[in-house]
């Protein structure tokens, strides 16, 4: 019998173990692409306010976590360690999207259940040079503020298309740059390289997003920009700059859009 596909968002959804998570991401993905996995819309619809995650690391306040030098091994580890943690609320983030909103098309789970699986490679990219550098992903405090967004948007596709791609995740290609620069001034070229694999991946997952919320919007005849804005207004009050004009321009955002983001700083 051939087996569900929200079964198997489901199951790797509530993995806990980052490892077993990955895998199991890989598995679906491939099983998916291969039509090994059909829709199974009757499949339960929880809640899930909490994903599967491992005990640690500790998520704390935001202005709690450790705050290191890139001058030091340990600062450039708490860093990457920031960035693991990051990719492994995203994987969650992408399988809650593609098992949660079952009124949208087929390839909206082709999308995310695609994006699941880069963020899975690059949460293992991370965590290897963590390893390699004698520390591992758990070992200091994190913040959930990523997930807590998906828990906020789970009413509505609109929400999360325009609020987590668009917002929290855009904002990664507004600062990886700048990190990247400063990894390679302290010298370390593997960090850099990695950061670029997820930089450039990433600037596709954003894209995925804007063209999702402008579906979504298309679909209930919003005006984008105008939808966009007043979300911001509702869920933020306003956004962070500055913004990385060249790389939301490749993600789908507009030059008239982003002028007007940056109209909004001043």
């Amino acid at each position: 019998m051939t087996e569900g596909i929200y079964a198997g968002l489901l199951e790797a959804l509530l993995c806990k173990d980052p490892q077993d998570k990955c895998l199991a991401v890989d598995r679906l993905h491939q099983a998916w692409q291969s039509g090994e996995r059909v829709l199974d819309t009757d499949a339960p619809l929880l809640p899930l306010d909490t994903p599967g995650r491992p005990p640690r690391p500790e998520l704390v306040d935001p202005r709690d976590t450790p705050k290191r030098s890139l001058g030091s091994s340990e600062g450039r580890a708490v860093m990457l360690h920031a960035f693991a943690h990051i990719e492994f609320n995203a994987i969650n983030l992408a399988l809650d999207a593609a098992w949660r909103f079952r009124d949208m098309p087929r390839a909206f789970i082709d999308d995310w259940l695609r994006v699941a699986h880069e963020e899975a490679r690059h949460f293992r990219l991370i965590r290897d040079y963590l390893r390699d550098l004698g520390y591992d992903y758990g070992q200091w405090p994190a913040h959930n503020g990523l997930w807590e967004m998906v828990c906020k948007t789970r009413h509505d596709v609109l929400h999360r298309m325009a609020l987590v791609p668009r917002v929290m995740e855009a904002r990664g290609l507004d600062v990886t740059p700048g990190l990247m620069q400063r990894f390679g001034q302290a010298g370390d070229s593997r960090a850099v390289d990695i950061l670029q694999v997820i930089y450039d991946e990433e600037i596709g997952h954003v894209a995925i997003g804007n063209r999702w919320f402008h579906f979504c919007c298309a679909q209930r005849e919003l005006e984008p920009r105008e939808t966009f804005q007043q979300l911001i207004r509702d869920y933020f009050g306003r956004l962070r700059g500055p913004f990385n004009r060249p790389a939301r321009l490749q993600a789908g955002f507009d030059e008239d859009e982003l002028t007007a983001m940056e109209h909004a700083l001043c």
